[in-house]
C-alpha cells in the first residue's frame, strides 16, 4: 500500500473530475505501463479501480480520471466528494490490459470515460514511435475528457474524434473504421459495456481473432441470474461447505477465517482469481477470456458460481 495525498482536482468535463495523486514527501511513485490501475481505498472503507492516464515515464504522479454516475454503487460519488489535500491509500500499479508490443500497429478505441486507460497508451506508443490510431466516441465535446490534451498533443494528428449529440444517425461506421483483419494489427478498446461488445463483435464479424482483442471493463452490469445453492470443497482439508443462494464464494470462506484477496468483487480485476479441480463453474465473470473460462479450470470466487452440484477447490 501507498500513501498519497490529492494534490489537485480538476474538471476534466461534464461529470469527470480529474484527480493528481502523489506522496506527500515528494518521493517517486512505483513505475507503471500503459494499461495499468491502482486499487483506490476511500475514507468510507469502499475500494476502486482507476486506469492510469499520465504518461507511463513520469514517476512523481499519477492522473486518473473518474465519471460522477448516478448509478455507481458509491465510489463515483464518494470520489467526487474528494477535498484537494486529503490523504488516500492506494496500491501499487497492476496491468492487466497491457500494450502488445510485438505488434506492428495498435488500434485504439474508447468510449466516455474508457479515454483514460487508452490516452495512457497513446502517451506510450507516441513516445516509443509506435504505429497507431486512436478513435474516441462521446456523446458531446462537453461529455469527452482530455479533449485540449489530445488535440495539442504531438500525436493529434492520429486522434480522430466522434461526437454524435445523441442523435443516431450521426455515428460514425465502426466496422469502416475497424477495418479488415490483420494478425500483425492489435485493437484495444474500453468504455461502457454496450460500446465495447459492439466494437468487439464488429471486429470479429471482420474476422479478427479473439487473441488481437483486448479490452477492459470499469464495472460489470447488474446480475439477475438466478443465483441458487451449491457445495465447495476445500481441496486441502476436505471440508465442505454450502453456498446458499445470494452468497457469494468468498463471503462463505471467509466466515471460516478463509480469506481470499478481491477488490473489485465485480469478477473485472481478477484479484480473487482462485483454480478449480473439480467441477463446472458458472462464469460470471469479466475477466477470463472465452477460451479460459471454456477450460473450467479457474474462476472468480467473487462472483461466479456453479453449474455443477460441487466446487472443488484449490485451497
Amino acid at each position: 500500500m501507498i500513501d498519497v495525498i490529492v494534490t489537485s482536482i480538476e474538471q476534466q468535463a461534464q461529470d469527470i473530475l480529474g484527480f493528481e495523486l502523489a506522496r506527500e514527501d515528494g518521493e517517486p511513485l512505483p513505475a507503471f505501463s500503459a494499461g495499468a490501475h491502482i486499487d483506490v481505498h476511500l475514507p468510507d472503507g469502499l475500494i476502486r479501480q482507476y486506469s492510469l492516464c499520465n504518461h507511463p515515464e513520469e514517476r512523481h504522479r499519477y492522473q486518473i480520471a473518474v465519471l460522477r454516475n448516478a448509478d455507481s454503487r458509491g465510489g463515483s460519488i464518494a470520489m467526487h466528494g474528494l477535498q484537494q489535500g486529503v490523504r488516500l491509500r492506494i496500491s501499487e500499479p497492476r496491468n492487466l490490459f497491457p500494450l502488445q508490443h510485438d505488434a506492428k500497429r495498435h488500434l485504439l478505441m474508447a468510449g466516455g470515460i474508457g479515454i483514460t486507460p487508452i490516452l495512457c497508451m497513446a502517451e506510450r506508443l507516441s513516445h516509443t514511435g509506435g504505429d497507431f490510431t486512436l478513435h474516441y466516441f462521446a456523446r458531446s465535446a462537453q461529455q469527452a475528457a482530455f479533449i485540449e490534451r489530445l488535440r495539442q498533443s504531438p500525436f493529434a494528428d492520429r486522434v480522430h474524434l466522434h461526437f454524435d449529440n445523441g442523435e443516431p444517425g450521426k455515428r460514425p461506421d465502426t466496422a469502416a473504421l475497424i477495418g479488415p483483419a490483420d494478425p500483425h494489427t492489435h485493437l484495444y478498446v474500453c468504455g461502457p459495456g454496450g460500446f465495447m461488445e459492439h466494437v468487439l463483435g464488429s471486429a470479429r464479424d471482420l474476422g479478427w481473432a479473439n487473441d488481437n482483442l483486448h479490452r477492459e471493463y470499469f464495472s460489470a452490469e447488474t446480475d439477475d441470474q438466478p443465483k441458487t445453492g451449491f457445495e465447495i470443497q476445500l481441496a486441502s482439508s476436505g471440508e465442505v461447505l454450502q453456498v446458499p443462494d445470494g452468497i457469494s464464494v468468498v463471503e462463505v470462506l471467509r466466515d471460516i477465517g478463509v480469506e481470499i484477496p478481491v477488490s473489485c468483487e465485480q469478477g473485472i480485476c481478477g484479484t480473487c482469481l482462485t483454480r478449480v479441480l473439480e467441477g463446472e463453474p458458472d462464469h460470471r465473470d469479466l475477466f477470463l477470456t472465452e477460451d479460459e473460462q471454456a477450460a473450467n479450470d479457474q474462476f472468480t470466487p467473487c462472483c461466479s458460481r456453479a453449474k455443477s452440484a460441487r466446487l472443488v477447490l484449490d485451497i
